[in-house]
């Protein structure tokens, strides 16, 4: 079997990548959020909580799940040679300019013998008294009479929990991302390592598109429609030259079945910012949606041209027309909270259309989205709630959680 296998949003999910917040969050403050992309600061021990939630729920419905931080953790464990350039590198990305603190960084990075907690300890960030004992023995300089002691010299990545975003799974390959933020950039690291080196992934895995490109494409606005029609969102983090780029590797790649893209152009803002916030596939025939962004949607089909470029046609009809031509069935689109303006806005905004669909009609979604739940049961689907008081504050629900590697065909 192909280490990495999905060609649907709704087939039986059998293994599925996860990361479980940790001390990156207790390093978010009031000041920080905005860099940070959060608007809120999530509790800690109750965010945990409810992520174990999540994960219990899937491995009881036949899932195996895998963690970022062991995956990587097995990677730096084959050789000191790769957790070197691991540690040099993530130096570099983390935008540490001063030859003095990319020193004290590296001597710091370098004393955590234990790989996984080195692996945590990049993901939480680095804080200037965290360096002190190494700082004064090098003497002071300008740069430590101004920074605080409290002042981050690298920030954390409280994004991570939401491993849909840095690369993204489709057929047996991946693209692998670059992200819309400076911020969220830094998360890919982990999965070029994992990909490059991990002896479950090396040397089987194609990757579509790279984390050094020009544009930036995040993994929540690609989604696995069919075998071969993807649908990719042209949003806040996705750029239309991505989706080219994806696109032209996709078509050259001789063992992929894709010969179609439909791109959706969404609203470019926060409520709105990837395509699976507002749309995202439950069954073989339903689709869940947020109803404002129906008077705004377009989408394109993109097909191979056979010339090296491509024949691009917008879609002039209803999305429901639009997905029962491509699809060859009659469509259920499902309105977040029923329709209901104001019920719609507040469940969309706490992720009530970002489902996670682990079997034909089988999705785990948030407790708190109690309309839009109740709807999905009237059009028989099975809802598996879990709690989300503190894991809704990053803007994410249970799809942008996950990062399926493999579904059944």
């Amino acid at each position: 079997m192909y280490p990495i296998n999905v060609k649907s949003e709704i087939k039986q999910l059998r293994k599925v990548l996860v990361h479980r917040p940790g001390r990156e969050l207790l390093n978010l403050t009031p000041d920080s959020l905005s860099r940070l992309l959060f608007d809120d600061i999530p509790y800690l021990p109750v965010a945990k909580e409810e992520h174990d939630e999540f994960v219990r729920i899937m491995r009881d419905n036949g899932v195996e799940v895998v963690y970022l931080e062991d995956l990587m953790t097995d990677v730096l464990n084959l050789s000191s040679e790769i957790r070197e350039k691991f540690i040099t590198q993530f130096i570099y990305e983390s935008g540490i300019r001063t030859p003095k603190y990319r020193g004290l960084v590296y001597e710091y990075l370098s004393s955590i013998e234990n790989n996984r907690l080195l692996v945590l300890k990049t993901m939480e960030g680095i804080i200037n008294n965290e360096l002190t004992k190494s700082r004064a023995r090098k003497g002071k300089s300008l740069v430590d009479s101004i920074e605080e002691d409290s002042s981050f010299i690298v920030d954390p990545m409280p994004n991570l929990y939401f491993t849909r975003d840095p690369f993204a799974s489709i057929g047996n390959g991946i693209s692998l991302n670059k992200m819309y933020s400076v911020t969220r950039n830094r998360e890919t690291i982990y999965a070029e390592y994992i990909f490059e080196y991990h002896p479950d992934y090396k040397g089987m895995v194609d990757k579509y598109t790279d984390r050094y490109n020009e544009f930036h494409i995040e993994g929540g606005d690609i989604l696995n429609l069919t075998d071969k029609i993807l649908a990719i969102g042209i949003s806040q983090r996705t750029q239309a030259g991505a989706i080219e780029k994806l696109a032209r590797s996709v078509f050259d790649d001789k063992d992929a079945k894709i010969d179609t893209i439909l791109a959706f152009v969404i609203p470019n803002c926060r409520a709105f910012m990837h395509l699976d916030t507002v749309f995202t596939q439950v069954d073989h025939d339903k689709f869940t949606y947020h109803p404002g962004i129906m008077c705004k949607l377009q989408v394109f089909e993109i097909k191979d041209d056979e010339e090296g470029g491509f024949n691009v046609k917008e879609k002039n009809a209803s999305l429901e027309k639009i997905l029962e031509e491509y699809l060859n069935r009659e469509i259920t689109l499902i309105p977040c909270a029923g329709g209901d303006e104001i019920a719609a806005d507040r469940e969309q905004w706490n992720d009530g259309s970002n489902t996670l669909c682990i079997a034909p009609g089988v999705v785990i979604v948030y407790d708190r989205n109690n309309v839009t739940n109740e709807i999905l049961r009237n059009h028989g689907l099975k809802v598996l709630e879990m709690h989300s008081a503190e894991l809704s504050r990053g803007r994410g629900g249970p799809r942008c959680m996950s990062m399926p590697l493999i579904r059944e065909d």
